[in-house]
């Protein structure tokens, strides 16, 4: 079976959950307000796309390939990147809803977290060094094991993370989030 090759194309408003995306490679595509609600995305590669206006939730992603990826303004909740393809997985979220995610044992260094909503989500002996969590809430998120080294969290709020388990070498906080480094010691913080 040949594997579709896509790219420069534009997707807009498609249901992917009546109409299954072909499997292969799209490089350079853009998704517009499409729905791949509990999709199979399984062993699909896409290189330097962005997806805008999507839901993803739920969608399978074994194997897929997310190399230089963008997500705008999307859904995506409860998406286990931990079953990506891990060659070059390099992915960036803006004004997304990534509660519920998993990114058990992944590296994803450098990547842009802007006014993500990462409730509950899982860092658990991830590597996201060097990334920017501007702006997001990070109620519940896992970081256990993670390593945030020169990470930046000024701006977050409501983590609670544990100097002692993680790697944080020059992370960035601000006053006002001390309180999510210090919360196991259950100490006040005026």
């Amino acid at each position: 079976m040949s594997r579709k090759y896509t790219e420069d194309e534009i997707f807009e408003k498609i249901d992917f959950t009546q109409t299954l995306l072909d499997k292969g490679e799209y490089e350079n595509c853009k998704f517009c307000f499409c729905d791949f609600t509990k999709a199979d995305l399984t062993e699909i590669v896409f290189v330097d796309c962005t997806f805008e206006n999507c839901n993803l939730s739920m969608a399978e992603l074994t194997k897929t390939a997310f190399r230089d990826v963008k997500f705008n303004n999307c859904k995506m909740l409860g998406l286990l990147f931990e079953n990506c393809n891990e060659f070059g997985l390099s992915v960036n979220f803006y004004n997304c809803n990534l509660s519920h995610a998993s990114f058990y044992k992944q590296k994803i260094k450098k990547t842009a977290f802007k006014n993500t909503k990462l409730q509950e989500t899982d860092f658990t002996e991830c590597d996201v060094s060097s990334s920017i969590f501007d702006n997001c809430d990070l109620t519940g998120a896992v970081f256990n094991f993670t390593v945030i080294e020169k990470s930046d969290f000024r701006t977050s709020f409501n983590y609670i993370i544990d100097p002692e388990k993680n790697r944080m070498k020059k992370a960035k906080f601000s006053l006002s989030g001390l309180y999510g480094l210090l919360n196991k010691y259950d100490i006040i913080v005026e």
